[in-house]
Parts: structure tokens; sequence; C-alpha cells
């Protein structure tokens, strides 16, 4: 192609790149801009060309004086910019997160004749970022603890355990029901233990039949069984130097158990079709929503497996037995169900709340995460009211005001302590959640509920307020 072909198309190319161009002249006035420039600054072509590029307000722009008294960008002292991270204002004051690349033209002489900048768009990425920053903190706040939330004394007390677990190599088993969260129990031991290098790696016991299963675990030899045609490491050669973490550890097979009692004891195991034995350093963690007292009993599971793998129990309140935390866990859910948006999370009537805390939840937090979503589809508006939950919820309390004029005994005591643990506090939210053993969260939500109101003078508090 022709030097003058080339000049022909090339306003072509760059109005086709994405990262803004602009071209300035050594006093920095503008000379050019292209297509990706107009829409990160907001400014067009006219606005912009025969002005100062100052007009960006770039955080990193250094104006040096020289000694003729004429300003000068620090580019022209260094010569280049590489993947330098600032933020200028749009044309409607708004402020761009960009990533900044530049360098000077020179004529064939060697002297300056301007600079070329590339502005690379990350304000999109940032936010994010900042988002994702948040929710990090969230998890590691005062009402949350490495994925759960929640501060009631049963959770406070789990979480305690869960810190002091971490530092043991020995095996843990997670107990309780469906959908309490034992894979996020699970995940945070593995990870105050430390992450860097660590691997950890999950099975499903009850997901495989007998077969699958030891060859998941223990892996297998080339021909130790039709469609073996390669060898193969298991899930614990996999874990080695980190943790694995047998979920459903009650589903699993006699045979495999004997197999897995030698592995906890010995540190070793064996691939299916093998007789050499490969040491393993695993941490093991299981979990199990079974019995396993009765399944010993009823001969369903090794005694002497059980009493290996119990070495230190963690137990997973249900959420009905935490009903405090539900209030927390909304706020949670309908943030993290929002994440990425630019819209405000949802707000949940007090009705709703209440409903929600009446109701037994058999399936736990995963059916109050099933609810929240289904909820926030069906409610059109910025508020979910009762009405809006599932009907197995609604159906739960049928026949009964939950939205009683009345209050009930419990919801008078409740009013009450709460009532003497801010005059205990003077007022203060987070020393009368210290005082009931709640979070602040819901001695907030409790003020609302019942209409109490801080006042001035504390120590003169009335039914209605304090």
């Amino acid at each position: 192609m022709l030097d003058t072909e080339i000049n022909r198309y090339w306003k072509t190319v760059v109005d086709t790149i994405q990262d803004g161009i602009m071209i300035v002249d050594p006093t920095g006035v503008v000379v050019a801009v292209n297509k990706a420039f107009e829409n990160i600054t907001g400014y067009t072509r006219t606005e912009v060309v025969g002005g100062p590029c100052t007009r960006l307000n770039c955080d990193i722009c250094v104006i040096a004086l020289n000694v003729q008294g004429q300003d000068w960008c620090a580019l022209f002292k260094g010569g280049k910019m590489e993947m330098r991270r600032c933020t200028t204002t749009r044309k409607d004051g708004s402020i761009a997160h960009v990533v900044k690349n530049a360098a000077l033209l020179k004529n064939d002489n060697g002297e300056v004749i301007g600079a070329v900048e590339t502005l690379t768009d990350i304000t999109g990425i940032v936010a994010l970022d900042m988002q994702l920053q948040a929710l990090r903190s969230e998890w590691r706040s005062e009402e949350g603890f490495y994925g759960m939330v929640g501060s009631s004394p049963k959770m406070r007390q789990l979480f305690d355990l869960i810190g002091n677990a971490a530092k043991s190599d020995a095996p843990i088993i997670v107990t309780g029901e469906s959908g309490t969260g034992k894979e996020l129990v699970a995940r945070a031991l593995h990870q105050i233990r430390g992450v860097d290098s660590r691997p950890f790696v999950k099975v499903n016991c009850a997901a495989l039949n007998e077969s699958l299963l030891e060859s998941e675990l223990f892996g297998h030899v080339k021909g130790a069984f039709t469609g073996a045609y390669l060898s193969r490491k298991g899930r614990f050669e996999a874990a080695h130097t980190g943790d694995i973490f047998l979920d459903e550890i009650g589903d699993i097979p006699p045979a495999t158990q004997i197999k897995l009692l030698r592995v906890v004891e010995e540190k070793v195991i064996e691939r299916v079709g093998d007789n050499h034995p490969v040491p393993i350093d695993v941490r093991i963690i299981t979990a199990t929503n079974r019995d396993l007292d009765d399944l010993v009993r009823r001969g369903l599971f090794r005694e002497d497996l059980y009493y290996r793998i119990n070495i230190i129990p963690i137990h997973v309140p249900p959420l009905r037995d935490r009903a405090d935390d539900i209030p927390s866990l909304v706020d949670f859910f309908l943030r993290r169900r929002t994440f990425g948006d630019e819209k405000s999370p949802k707000q949940v009537s007090p009705s709703a709340i209440d409903l929600m805390m009446q109701y037994s939840w058999p399936g736990n937090v995963r059916e109050l995460r099933g609810a929240i979503e289904y909820a926030h589809v069906t409610s059109n508006g910025s508020v979910i009211e009762a009405h809006h939950l599932p009907a197995r919820i609604l159906g739960s309390v049928r026949g009964q005001e939950f939205i009683s004029m009345t209050p009930s005994k419990k919801e008078r005591d409740q009013k009450g302590d709460l009532v003497k643990a801010l005059r205990q506090s003077g007022g203060n939210q987070s020393e009368a959640a210290r005082i009931l053993g709640v979070s602040r969260v819901t001695v907030w939500n409790r003020m609302k509920k019942y209409g109490i109101r801080l006042r001035s003078d504390v120590s003169h508090g009335e039914e209605d307020g304090i």
C-alpha cells in the first residue's frame, strides 16, 4: 500500500481503535483526537481541538515552569509514559478512570513536534473492584466471617471454633442440616490455614457409585478396569499438602470406608489396580447431614472410622435457631443480588422480615437465599413486601395474623429488654447489642419494628421511646 493510500485511510483506522487517542503540540494544545476519545471524555473534536489538554484535569499531569516562563507538561521532559493509572474529568463533570500511555513525536531532525497519548477507559473495572472489595470487607466484618453472615451468639461461637480448629492438622467433621453452609465452613478452615500454595479439593461422596468413588479418591492405574486407558491420580494425591473435603461422608459404601480408614491412620493411598502405597500429606475435612451415631449403631458406618474422623467436631446451627441473623442475611443476599448493577438493593418491609423470622426454614440458609431471589423477581417496586415471598412461607402462617396489632408476650419481653439495654448503654446501639448478645443490625431492626426512638435524655425513657 502506498504512503498516500495509508494517509487517506489513517483517520478510519484511528477511529476504529477502542482506546482514546489525543495528539498535542509542544505547548499542550490539542491537535487531533479520535472517536474513542470523544466517547471516553464526552468532548467532541471541535470542543477540544485548538484548546489546552489541561481541560481534562488529569491527576498525574505535572506542570513544570521552564526558564522562559512557559508551561510545559512533564511528559516533554521525561520523554514517555507507560501504563500510568489516572483520573480525568469528563465534560459532564464525572470522573473517568483511565490507563495512560504517551510518547513524544519528533521530526527527521530529532526535534520534538508534539506528543501522542492513548487513554484506556477502566472506569467499569474500577467500580466492580470497589464493590468486590466492599464484599470482601463485609465477609470479615463483625456481621460476617469468610462468607458466613451472622452475629448471633451461636454463630460467634461457631466462628471462634473454626478459627481455633483451622490451626490443627487433625481430621475435622462438620455436621449440620442440609443448607446450613457446611462447605463454607470447610473453605473457611482452609483459607484461615493459608491458601497461597495449598490445594483445596472437594469430593461429593453421595454423587458417585462405589467403583467411581474409589477411582476419584485414590486414582487408578492403566487397565485397572474397563475404560481405564490411562493411569490417573486421585483426589487425595491432588490435595497433597493441602485439604480434602469429603462431603456427605455418611453415604460412602462399607468397602470404601475400609480403604479410607487406612488413609486416615497411615497417611498412604493405593490406586485402584495397584498395590504400591503412595504417601500423602493431607488434612481431611468431612461433612454430613446424617446422624453418624445412628448409622454406627445400625452397622451402616464403621465405628473405628467414625472415631478417626470425629477428632474435631464442628456443628453448624440451623437457621431457625439463629433467627436474629435473618435480617443480616437478607441484606447480604439482596446486595449480592445487585452486585455489578448500578441500582441500589431493594428494601424489605418490616412485615416481610417478621414473617421470615417466624418461618422455620427447613432448607436453612439455602432456602432463604432462594426465597430472596424469588421475592426480588416478584416485586416490581423497590420494596419487598410479605406477599412477595414464596407461597410455602405465606402458607406456613395461614390462619395466623402475623401482622398483629396486639403484641405477643415474646414481643413485649423483647421490646422491654431492648429498652432496658438502650438505657443501660446510654443510647449506644453497639453496646446495647453486646448486652443483648445480638448484632447491631438486629438492634436497629427491633428499634424500627417497635417504634423506639433515641432521645437526648436517655435516663427518662418512656414505653415508646428512649
